[in-house]
């Protein structure tokens, strides 16, 4: 269970045995930059503070991908989850240091991207085909209104996907909107465009080497 944030009017010390270092307070009212920076120096109340504000985010994201897929147990899912912590923590939080505000990405579209991109390297890891499914009613984590938060998040994703999507052809558009978009297995994929399986398979690698170049540079690649 996350534990609560830590709420403090000042400043902590710790004694290193020659300095004593000062931690900058993290609560509620920290902003995403300070956040980030905390978390980039391994602070404990920084890392649960951000399980706080984004947990419910990265498992709808993580839900959303992996919710067609039967196959996909409740552990499969916090494999996922641990999967998206081990990437922030690894290479000293090279990750986490990649992250510009000044690109023009808020840090929850930046990490709701990083749980997608995390569940669908994992389902290709494991090479499992789309079958339609729910999963169970324990990973139903979406209320019956609409979350502003997530909405907001998805609009600003959507807006910087289709303008990435601009530049391809209107093929490789149809293409990346059936597949995807909305998640056609590689048959149906095959069939609405008039082409073989191994047709989909190629496109989908090309097209996806070139979307995630150039997510990458406008910094929101996983």
């Amino acid at each position: 269970m996350v534990q609560p944030a830590f709420v403090s009017t000042t400043s902590r010390t710790e004694d290193s045995g020659i300095f004593r270092i000062s931690r900058p307070r993290i609560d509620a009212t920290t902003d995403d930059e300070a956040l980030v920076d905390a978390m980039i120096d391994n602070s404990p109340l920084a890392w649960r503070e951000f399980q706080r504000r984004y947990d419910r985010l990265i498992f709808r994201c993580i839900t959303k991908v992996t919710k067609r897929f039967s196959a996909v147990s409740v552990d499969d899912v916090r494999e996922i989850h641990a999967m998206l912590f081990v990437s922030l923590v690894a290479n000293d939080r090279a990750k986490l240091r990649s992250y510009d505000s000044e690109r023009g990405s808020r840090f929850s579209s930046w990490v709701g991207l990083l749980a997608i991109h995390c569940a669908y390297d994992f389902l290709r890891s494991l090479r499992r085909e789309p079958a339609r499914e729910l999963l169970t009613d324990e990973l139903d984590l979406s209320s019956d209104l609409a979350d502003p938060y997530e909405s907001a998040a998805r609009r600003e994703r959507s807006e910087i996907t289709a303008r990435v999507l601009a530049g391809f052809s209107q093929r490789d558009r149809d293409f990346a909107t059936l597949y995807f978009g909305e998640g056609l297995p590689p048959d149906e994929v095959a069939r609405a465009m008039s082409i073989s399986v191994k047709t989909v398979y190629s496109k989908r690698h090309k097209i996806q080497t070139r979307l995630e170049t150039l997510l990458e540079a406008a910094g929101l690649a996983a």
